[in-house]
């Protein structure tokens, strides 16, 4: 099959880079023909709420041949890159969703490859609607939504969430693959230990990526002093950018008297760190407060560690899932998963959350007429 790609990559960071990226060689290694359309500008930089939306990793991961193309603030490069993707000639384009912000530049898109290349148009949601909802954003969602002709979402909560604003939607419901990416270079619990500065034998909790109020690291700070009536040599690593205020999570640590129980490394964690963080831990905690899908626990998932999550996490797969905000509980199940060594590697059904399985489904959805 010959097909579109349309979404970030390097030299642009994050989840969504990555997945496009795994994805592209995903479709390659099953023997497709990709074309994959990324950004000359993904978002203008006072708009962005971390420091830049660039990889600064020194092992970034690469697509080659990927095309820059598309500006989002330049409507004259979505024609051109639409013509160009006409030219290509594909048999399939799949974009993917994520934010409202670029709303404009995929109905321009989808609205141009209806009237004129008629193809099927596969929509990735990663989220169906952003996780600071504003007023108008259901309206975009729709409008964007509505323009395809098959799309995947990555769990029950939203397919529910996408059948409510498109009731006739043709909709697949496929787990977020694993990110095995960075496996094969985990290193031994000592050695990662010793260069982060943790102690050897304390019991360590990481809670990685982006800190926004939804992922609920206030929770985990909170569950802290009850975990330690239990376990007295419990850490918690915050691996990841601020994109809410920091203060207030100081403040908490400062009033629960935990400060000495809290590493906290407030910058983007590029690739080559990234083994280093999930090798020194024990377990992966995502507490979060509203229903997302989590690159980091399919990244927890890839280095074979234990995800405590709640049911906001939108996994059925996840071994250990308290509710959402009930801090005591959150920390019995920490304590739970931290005592018992029959939880020390993540079950992880290897079909269900492969890559190859995302590109069937993606060719299954081609065939819908």
């Amino acid at each position: 099959m010959k097909l579109v790609l349309i979404g970030p990559t390097w030299p642009y960071r994050g989840g969504i880079a990555h997945y496009t990226t795994m994805l592209y060689r995903a479709l390659r290694k099953q023997g497709h023909q990709v074309l994959l359309v990324s950004f000359k500008r993904q978002y203008p930089q006072r708009l962005f709420p971390g420091q830049s939306d660039k990889d600064p990793s020194l092992k970034p991961l690469k697509v080659e041949d990927a095309q820059y193309w598309i500006d989002s603030l330049n409507p004259l490069t979505w024609l051109a890159s639409f013509w160009r993707i006409c030219r290509y000639k594909p048999d399939l384009v799949v974009m993917q969703w994520w934010t409202s912000f670029l709303a404009p530049v995929w109905i321009v898109m989808g609205v141009l490859q209806r009237v004129f290349l008629r193809r099927q148009l596969v929509i990735i949601c990663h989220n169906v609607l952003p996780h600071e909802k504003r007023w108008w954003d259901e309206a975009l969602a729709r409008l964007v939504l509505g323009l395809g002709t098959g799309l995947i979402v990555q769990s029950d909560n939203e397919r529910n969430r996408l059948l409510a604003l498109l009731s006739k939607a043709r909709v697949t419901v496929v787990a977020h693959p694993v990110y095995d990416m960075f496996a094969s270079e985990q290193i031994s619990k000592e050695a990662a230990r010793l260069q982060l500065g943790l102690p050897a034998d304390a019991q360590v909790l990481l809670f990685f990526g982006i800190v926004r109020e939804y992922k609920g690291l206030s929770d985990a700070l909170e569950a802290l002093p009850i975990i330690r009536t239990q376990l007295s040599d419990i850490r918690l690593v915050v691996a990841g950018e601020f994109w809410d205020d920091k203060q207030p999570y100081l403040d908490k640590i400062e009033r629960l008297g935990i400060g000495e129980r809290v590493m906290i490394h407030d910058h983007y964690i590029p690739n080559e760190q990234v083994p280093l963080y999930f090798s020194a831990a024990d377990a992966l905690v995502a507490p979060y407060r509203r229903a997302t899908g989590s690159g980091a626990v399919q990244m927890a998932r890839g280095f074979g560690l234990p995800v405590i999550t709640t049911r906001a996490a939108d996994d059925s797969d996840a071994e250990i899932q308290v509710p959402i905000g009930d801090v005591p509980a959150l920390a019995a199940a920490i304590i739970l998963c931290l005592r018992n060594p029959r939880a020390k590697q993540t079950k992880i059904s290897e079909k269900d959350n492969s890559w190859e399985r995302l590109v069937d489904s993606i060719r299954a959805l081609s065939a819908f007429k």
